[in-house]
């Protein structure tokens, strides 16, 4: 493409002006134009790839499914189909789309202050990591934030490679914690990690749930003086496909971390905030980390916010200079907002215990749905309203996925990697959404040919 600064300066002016129209004022002729452009700049200026990998989002009809606004746990495109979320932005929506408490305190921030100074002490920041301090577990008490999850990973591993003065980690196969570098050597997954080698040197990796082999690690690093900082783990694996571990996985985990001298760090990005039934993965278990990972919907699904929070005695080593981990956006006050704002929601709806009982209730209907149609459903995994659906085969599960896609059911299901789908809805979703949602799933169960 030849530059065009004129032809930018327009573009941008031209969706300034779409954006500030009132809602409902962007005529549908607008929003056609809007959603095939929508491909158009995905193919040539984002990555292609995407319209490939989500057939079912960018083949239906005669347009692109453009998002375009949302509420609860509807979602509306921009030529105004409505599809109901059960995906829920990987955890990101738990409190729901666009949640009115949480928009309304994002909006009375703006108005005030949407930046911090830089030098000037910020107050919602300072509120919001007490607030936190004392939601946690055990004496988690010092936190920094961050934008994303994966900026939460890194700053754990660099505050326990500071802590502990050693380099290596242990993390779980099939385990997911980000892609940048750090959390990306952490991952139990060759798909993105082979093409980036060599990553950080330290990393041992070893089955999720099997306590003896994190031992058996820290035995072997201890005799060859090669030491490990931490024990990375999520308290149930979210991308491997809503996986728990044995009962007593995390229990162990902490009395081998004390044994050794090494820090559990428990990956909360996916699990925190109810997601689960409890308001972090770790309590189903009583574990009190060293150091806890937080993001997704530590945002309230409106702002991004992430954040990584540890004990006193490990947080001492960033004191003689504060200023060794920085961010410019990080905790800014909008963001602090959305999450103070989320963490009253929270509280108000109950949220871990409505995730709790409407778990159950979907474990319930599925397996019911599998009993009626075999051979298309194996097993459902998981915790709360992080729940994985483990179809037969992956042809099977893109299948389910794009018949649900084309009963207006939003999951993420696709061509090349389905065989488990999560099924992770806002935590407050109705039940008659729910019910809806399992209703179009037995239509779709009821029309995939029989083995």
């Amino acid at each position: 493409m030849t530059r065009d600064i004129n032809g930018a300066f327009k573009e941008a002016a031209d969706f300034v002006d779409i954006i500030k129209k009132p809602f409902g004022a962007v005529s549908i002729e607008e929003r056609k134009a809007i959603a095939t452009e929508t491909v158009e700049n995905f193919r040539d200026h984002i990555n292609k790839g995407f319209l490939e990998y989500r057939k079912s989002v960018t083949e239906a009809g005669s347009f692109a499914v453009t998002e375009w606004t949302g509420q609860g746990s509807i979602m509306i495109d921009a030529l105004d189909r409505e599809y109901i979320d059960i995906l829920g932005g990987f955890g990101l929506y738990s409190y729901g789309i666009r949640h009115p408490k949480i928009v309304e305190a994002v909006k009375a921030q703006l108005d005030r202050s949407p930046q911090y100074s830089q030098e000037m002490l910020d107050p919602l920041r300072a509120k919001l990591a007490r607030v936190i301090a004392k939601l946690t577990p055990g004496d988690i008490q010092y936190g920094f934030f961050a934008n994303s999850g994966t900026e939460a990973v890194e700053g754990a591993m660099k505050l326990a490679k500071f802590y502990t003065g050693k380099k290596g980690f242990i993390s779980m196969l099939k385990g997911f914690h980000g892609k940048t570098l750090g959390s990306l050597s952490l991952m139990g997954k060759s798909d993105y990690r082979a093409p980036l080698l060599p990553l950080l040197e330290g990393m041992r990796h070893v089955p999720f749930g099997d306590a003896d082999a994190v031992e058996a690690e820290l035995k072997k690093a201890q005799a060859v003086g090669d030491d490990i900082a931490g024990v990375v783990v999520e308290p149930l694996q979210g991308e491997a496909g809503a996986i728990v571990p044995p009962d007593d996985f995390l229990p162990r985990l902490r009395e081998i971390c004390d044994k050794y001298g090494v820090l559990l760090i428990a990956d909360e990005v996916q699990t925190g905030f109810g997601r689960t039934g409890k308001i972090f993965g770790v309590d189903h278990w009583d574990v009190a980390p060293d150091i806890m990972c937080f993001g997704k919907a530590l945002g309230g699904g409106v702002v991004p916010m992430s954040g990584f929070f540890s004990t006193p005695k490990i947080w001492k080593v960033m004191e003689p200079n504060p200023f060794m981990h920085t961010t410019t956006t990080g905790g800014n006050p909008i963001a602090c907002a959305s999450a103070l704002a989320a963490i009253t929601v929270m509280q108000e709806e109950d949220l871990p215990a409505q995730a709790a009982k409407k778990g159950e209730y979907v474990k319930k209907r599925l397996g019911e749905l599998s009993d009626k149609h075999p051979g298309i459903l194996e097993k459902v995994t998981g915790k709360g309203l992080l729940l994985g659906m483990h179809f037969t085969n992956d042809e099977i599960g893109y299948a389910v996925a794009s018949g649900l896609f084309a009963r207006g059911v939003i999951t993420a299901g696709t061509l090349t990697n389905a065989k488990c789908i999560r099924f992770e809805p806002a935590l407050n979703i109705p039940m008659d959404l729910l019910d809806e949602a399992l209703n179009r799933m037995e239509d779709v169960f009821k029309s995939l040919p029989k083995s």
